[in-house]
């Protein structure tokens, strides 16, 4: 199992880390942190050195009730910072979280890899058809709504069955287009409540079924903090936790904050079924 990145290929039959650098000023635990070229030159090396195969930057928070932030100011925050890290890091292989077509192509453009969007080309009808035309890995995420109304979308009529059908209508798009490497988030935290992001993460296996790589995103967020009534700044013992039951579930790629700890999971995990 092989993603494509910028002429790399790289194996992901064994588990890998994605970094996540936020160049927003309002994502729910590092907002802010990284706005600075020095800062986020610090924070991506420390990452890569702790061990994480990819970057994942974004310029858009989709916390809930996130504030919307139009495209040329989405592009302002990438483009600049894809452009320092790639010169930084000649071997960077950099995903840009984003679910617009103009920044997913001025990105790639720019040197990034992988487009991660947490719409799955539903919030921009030019998404998949650029995804295709530039021959990159794409992550596609379930989501209900936007991240504005997203809370109110929690209604599923079965949640693995309701995600696993969006999946397959999304990937044949894709595969029609002629996007080839698709790794599917089933969208922790994204239109689901805390007890469906616990039902998802104990079913993940079940989307072993589509033959596709599964990246799982839950570092630091709601379902852990607010189940034990803590913080995000308080939830990297519980990250660690889930982290160890979403590789048993069969995850691929862990999108983390916290490299060093993701990649010792892993680490612990493989030895495991040494």
């Amino acid at each position: 199992m092989t993603l494509n990145c910028n002429g790399k290929l790289v194996d992901i039959s064994s588990p890998k880390v994605m970094g996540i650098l936020n160049v927003t000023p309002d994502s729910f635990f590092d907002g802010g942190n990284y706005n600075s070229e020095a800062h986020c030159i610090t924070q991506v090396e420390k990452m890569l050195s702790d061990g994480a195969t990819f970057i994942d930057i974004g310029g858009y928070s989709s916390k809930p009730n996130a504030t919307t932030v139009n495209e040329a100011e989405e592009l302002q925050r990438i483009i600049p910072a894809i452009k320092l890290l790639v010169e930084k890091f000649p071997d960077i292989i950099l995903s840009v979280d984003t679910f617009r077509a103009e920044v997913a192509k001025q990105s790639i453009e720019a040197g990034a890899a992988i487009i991660n969007d947490i719409s799955a080309g539903f919030l921009d009808s030019k998404m998949l058809q650029t995804v295709a035309d530039y021959n990159v890995p794409y992550i596609m995420m379930h989501m209900k709504g936007t991240p504005q109304t997203m809370q109110q979308e929690t209604h599923y009529d079965n949640l693995l069955k309701d995600i696993l059908f969006y999946f397959s209508e999304r990937v044949q798009t894709a595969r029609a287009l002629g996007i080839k490497d698709i790794i599917l988030d089933p969208g922790f935290g994204f239109a689901k409540t805390t007890t469906q992001n616990f039902e998802l993460l104990n079913k993940l296996d079940d989307f072993k079924i589509t033959d596709l790589p599964l990246l799982a995103g839950i570092s630091r967020k709601s379902m852990i903090y607010k189940t034990l009534n803590t913080t995000p700044e308080h939830a990297l013992n519980g990250t660690t936790a889930l982290h160890m039951i979403a590789l048993e579930k069969g995850a691929n790629i862990l999108r983390v904050h916290d490299v060093k700890e993701a990649v010792e999971t892993i680490t612990l995990h493989q030895q495991l079924h040494a």
